[in-house]
């Protein structure tokens, strides 16, 4: 396994917990419901993209040949969680709509990093 993308898949799901908690504790009374919702919805996409990032780890540290090609994905994932999530957390606490933006910005990047992690994954397992 590729220790970098361990490390930072563990970051992210450090931080989407943290994040979710601290939304769930200390933002419930001083949020309205949508903009708590907004807070929300950006800690469960960094977790599950925490996900993907795993899968980058192993496919990077078994396929040495194709670390290259699913780096991207792992950026791909790592940009996507950090316009998405970063967006939403941020609307939520400025209730700033124009950030709302950004958003879509993170959601084409995450797509990207599955998309790429797919392509990177073509023709592993057979005989």
């Amino acid at each position: 396994m590729n220790a970098r993308w361990i490390q930072l898949a563990c970051l992210i799901a450090f931080i989407g917990v943290a994040g979710g908690a601290f939304g769930a504790h200390a933002l419930k009374t001083r949020l309205e419901p949508d903009l708590l919702a907004h807070w929300d919805t950006g800690a469960r996409y960094a977790l599950f993209h925490v996900s993907g990032l795993v899968a980058v780890a192993v496919l990077a540290g078994s396929h040495p040949d194709r670390a290259r090609a699913v780096g991207r994905a792992g950026v791909a994932f790592a940009l996507g969680v950090l316009l998405f999530t970063g967006s939403l957390w941020a609307l939520a606490l400025t209730g700033q709509r124009g950030l709302g933006m950004i958003t879509p910005l993170g959601g084409l990047s995450l797509l990207a990093g599955w998309l790429l992690l797919g392509l990177s994954a073509r023709g592993l397992g057979r005989g």
